[in-house]
């Protein structure tokens, strides 16, 4: 991360990659904002007036039917930020409801600011290309997952996505809310959930999942976690190597 006048704190992977023109733009732009547990940043259908720049926590990105089901597509943590259909030509709106799952903080910045600056061939520009990429990987590979794999191994791969993204091995959820995220009955959930925890890969109480052994579950979650974290980029591409710490404390 650059000193001086240019600096900016934050552990947001795009934003750390700027080059130094692309951040004097948009420094002066960003503000610092708390992500709070279960607020919805956008609803479907509903007007985007800022993308969150993730600095620590999770969004989930949920699809709805419209009799209220609803299912997790897809997570964004530190990698990237939320709203990024928000860049796509005309009127900037959400495809689904982003509401965040983990709190945390962010940086946002409004977003014809953030349209104007992906016009320009430059570092974020292609940051967010390459987060773009990954992402369609993880909603489309999450599809899948959802169709094919039982609940106990889908559990595992989100717990672990869960965890890539958050800072320590515990983090609140609570069974009602991974059903949600999971698209699945609750008891299915709670039946997954004592499996893992039988197992010795979580802890479980009151609405607190602790990670004690990410190995194992890494070893025991469907084929659809490491297909995931294969998305982001390879230590030899110079685009963003922050994005490798992501997926990688299996390392």
């Amino acid at each position: 991360m650059p000193r001086g006048p240019l600096a900016i704190q934050t552990s947001n992977f795009i934003l750390s990659s700027l080059a130094n023109g692309d951040r004097a733009r948009l420094i002066p732009h960003l503000e610092e904002t708390e992500l709070v547990h279960g607020a919805v940043l956008y609803e479907a259908e509903q007007p985007i007036k800022w993308v969150y720049f993730i600095d620590s926590g999770m969004v989930s990105i949920v699809s709805l039917t419209l009799d209220g089901q609803s299912a997790e597509a897809g997570v964004v943590g530190r990698e990237g930020f939320a709203g990024l259909e928000g860049l796509y030509n005309g009127k900037p709106s959400s495809l689904n409801r982003q509401m965040v799952q983990l709190p945390g903080r962010s940086h946002r910045l409004a977003i014809n600011v953030a349209k104007e600056e992906f016009t320009h061939p430059g570092s974020f520009q292609r940051a967010t290309l390459t987060f773009m990429k990954a992402l369609m990987g993880q909603i489309s590979q999450t599809t899948l997952c959802n169709r094919v794999h039982v609940a106990e191994r889908r559990l595992a791969k989100w717990l672990l996505l869960c965890h890539d993204r958050n800072d320590g091995d515990v983090m609140k959820i609570t069974q009602e809310f991974a059903a949600i995220m999971l698209g699945s009955y609750r008891t299915s959930v709670t039946h997954a959930a004592r499996e893992l925890q039988t197992l010795g890969f979580i802890e479980y109480s009151r609405g607190r999942i602790t990670v004690l052994d990410r190995k194992g579950m890494e070893e025991y979650a469907c084929e659809c976690y490491e297909r995931i974290s294969r998305g982001y980029p390879p230590p030899d591409e110079p685009l963003n190597n922050a994005l490798l710490a992501l997926g990688r404390k299996r390392a």
